[in-house]
């Protein structure tokens, strides 16, 4: 069955709101194994929507459209769909009385257009709105089944859930389910990920393998079809082997984690304690850490040693190491990192020191990043990075990469 979902509403195009619904009914339609092929987008503006809905008609089988329920005169989705059918639009009585006994319960006047809401297609079934005033309706037409569904969440959501759910299922013969797999990689171009797992792109059927850019970061969502759970799972589990024996050392999570997520709770299950010294960063490593909740048991605290002096007298950072090597160097991070750990009693430390620019520093280049990492074995590494973009892209790309390091780190450690 391929689907297709219409939004309606002029503040969906002017950006006043998000359209949440497209994808709350997206990941309900996947799990009934509903293919949705299009979702569209359209105003208030009976010419343009139905010209939405007749393109609709022709290439979907089933066409879902939120919004345009309502009692003013720019809520057009059942006039439109209706026109479409050939077919009348007739008062819903129990809708009617609902409405009625809103306002009468609230000893508000109720106006004439709010009988509107109760204004059905002809012939349909009508989804009661246990949430708000107009109902939905599912309407059988000629070339595809439409689906009409008041536009906020709070009223959609819980219709879909309670209503529409089971008329999917019901209708659902293959009993086909569809089930996805995000996996995250990091350090490695969507260009490069793609060439190194070119072949298994090109012979992808079931599952499918999706990649995806994000910022200094890359996924692939793998995405089966199977009435059986277990062979669905086995499927995903046979795509992965093959994906993580060509890029496995990129890879760092699943689903919607972050990395500074997954490094949180790795260190919460080893039980090992934290600090950083930033410098470039300003302090950004401990802010992302502390945003997320729980973290008093694995991070002790930063030092933010932006300025020169206070590498030196906080961190240790001698002048005599400054003057030869200067502060953005591989020696200064790894005294700042070395410093941090033991002034914080800390079982790791990591230690930012860098050229966030856009100006040069010391002759040294934005984007020139120096982590470095000490773990429990008082074993020290320093990664030296360079990486693009404006001043606060490199900020939050030195995170990143500390968190990517760090856990690679990690995995070496365990290992020895």
């Amino acid at each position: 069955m391929r689907a297709e979902i219409i939004a309606v509403g002029s503040e969906l195009l002017l950006g006043q709101i998000v359209n949440t619904n497209a994808q709350f009914l997206s990941v309900e339609l996947a799990t009934h194994g509903i293919d949705v092929h299009y979702q569209v987008v359209v105003g208030d503006n009976t010419r343009r929507l139905s010209e939405v809905v007749t393109t609709a008609a022709n290439r979907s089988d089933l066409v879902i459209l939120t919004g345009g329920l309502g009692p003013t005169k720019d809520d057009l989705t059942k006039e439109t769909v209706a026109d479409f059918c050939n077919k009348k639009l007739v008062y819903d009585e129990d809708a009617l009385t609902s409405i009625i006994a809103f306002f009468e319960k609230r000893k508000i006047t109720m106006t004439e257009n709010n009988k509107k809401q109760a204004l059905v297609i002809e012939g349909s079934r009508v989804l009661p709105n246990h949430y708000g005033m107009a109902p939905g309706m599912v309407v059988e037409a000629d070339t595809c089944q439409f689906v009409l569904l008041p536009g906020p969440p709070k009223e959609m959501e819980p219709m879909v859930v309670e209503q529409l759910r089971p008329l999917l299922q019901k209708g659902n013969v293959k009993n086909e389910s569809i089930t996805s797999r995000v996996l995250r990689f990091f350090g490695i171009g969507e260009s490069k990920l793609e060439v190194m797992i070119d072949d298994l792109l090109r012979a992808q059927s079931n599952p499918t393998i999706a990649p995806l850019a994000s910022e200094g970061e890359v996924t692939l969502r793998l995405t089966v079809k199977h009435h059986d759970s277990y062979v669905a799972n086995q499927l995903l589990d046979e795509t992965e082997a093959a994906i993580q024996a060509r890029v496995g050392e990129f890879f760092y999570g699943y689903g919607e984690s972050s990395l500074m997520n997954v490094l949180i709770s790795e260190l919460k299950e080893q039980k090992l304690t934290i600090s950083s010294a930033e410098s470039l960063t300003g302090g950004l490593f401990a802010s992302e850490i502390t945003s997320i909740a729980g973290v008093s048991d694995i991070f002790v605290g930063s030092i933010i040693s932006y300025a020169t002096k206070v590498k030196e007298n906080s961190l240790d950072v001698s002048k005599e190491l400054i003057d030869s090597h200067g502060v953005v160097s591989e020696p200064c991070a790894e005294q700042m990192v070395k410093a941090i750990k033991q002034k914080l009693h800390s079982d790791i430390g990591i230690s930012f020191t860098g050229v966030a620019g856009p100006s040069s520093q010391d002759n040294i280049s934005p984007g020139v990043v120096f982590i470095g990492i000490c773990l429990p074995d008082n074993k020290c590494t320093v990664y030296q990075i360079n990486v693009g973009g404006n001043r606060e892209a490199v900020r939050h790309r030195a995170i990143k990469y500390g968190c990517f390091y760090l856990l690679n780190e990690l995995k070496r450690w365990n290992l020895a």
